[in-house]
């Protein structure tokens, strides 16, 4: 296949493009410069609303990751309103664009994220649950419709909402480890809140299933079939990397620190299941949340 790949350089996009191109695929970087170096970039600035539509014709799919990191700061209006801007205002740009070719791609991979749900406590949460009514579960709602053009011209659209992604090179753990390393790690608030993580072989592997998949259409949850209490998950890095973890970091605390963003990214609780990808045959690499911590960091 041709695939145009969009946040091609993030912790997602940078492992997924050689392993398509291992594969066979013809893999194109959608990427925000302005002029494009060679006929493998394809330029496109969603700030500002335009995008090289001419370069997009003959894609056989496109999968769409591009998005500002939502944990990159303590978040302000300004930064909740980049966050925001850069999933709905990037998506709708593209998909309007791909709806206005003659031929248009068969398939679009569209992140989105399991922020959709909110905080759900212990309510176990598929495809088919309601959204909740925070601002990453507005987000997501508005991320999700905005690729509504391509769904309208005939192309089918996996929103893939992708839990928390576990990788030694960025995102939470990675962050986590330096703390966790030294001993410093602890359970966060309660405890009792659900991560519902996804190592990133996995997530690289759920796209791969998803473009060859033709049966699995809107939304699917991109995460792992065990999902773990903050608790359990502290406790089993400690006891992976062989460090105590006895020092918790009380709600309030996280509040102080990261405002809104500690409600929202640390305290909050979803358990999400990936039954679209069970349903559809896919096979986790890793289910279980010690084997994927060993794998990953090497133990």
């Amino acid at each position: 296949m041709k695939i145009l790949i969009s946040g091609s350089t993030g912790l997602v996009g940078s492992k997924l493009v050689p392993l398509l191109a291992a594969d066979g695929h013809d893999v194109a970087r959608l990427v925000r410069t302005a002029k494009a170096k060679d006929e493998r970039q394809i330029s496109w600035a969603p700030a500002v609303g335009t995008i090289d539509g001419g370069s997009i014709q003959g894609f056989d799919a496109v999968v769409h990751l591009a998005g500002e990191n939502i944990a990159a700061g303590r978040w302000n209006a300004a930064r909740k309103a980049r966050i925001r801007d850069s999933r709905v205002n990037g998506t709708r740009l593209l998909c309007e664009t791909l709806a206005s070719l003659e031929n248009p791609p068969k398939t679009l991979v569209s992140a989105s994220a399991i922020g959709f749900y909110g905080d759900r406590g212990d309510e176990e949460l598929d495809e088919r649950s309601a959204a909740g009514t925070s601002f990453l579960a507005n987000v997501c709602k508005e991320w999700e419709a905005a690729a509504d053009p391509a769904r309208e011209k005939g192309v089918r659209v996996i929103s893939l909402r992708i839990g928390v992604v576990l990788s030694p090179e960025g995102g939470a753990l990675q962050k986590l480890l330096t703390p966790f390393k030294l001993g410093a790690g602890g359970i966060v608030g309660n405890g009792r809140q659900y991560w519902s993580w996804i190592g990133v072989d996995d997530v690289v592997g759920v796209i791969q299933h998803a473009l060859k998949s033709d049966e699995l259409s809107g939304p699917v949850n991109c995460v792992a079939p065990h999902p773990s209490t903050n608790q359990q998950f502290t406790k089993t890095l400690g006891r992976v990397l062989s460090r105590p973890t006895i020092f918790p970091l009380p709600a309030f605390v996280a509040k102080l620190m990261l405002g809104e963003m500690a409600d929202e990214l640390l305290l909050a609780s979803a358990r999400v299941l990936p039954k679209r990808l069970q349903e559809t045959g896919y096979e986790f690499r890793h289910t279980k949340l010690k084997a994927v911590l060993r794998h990953l960091l090497g133990k």
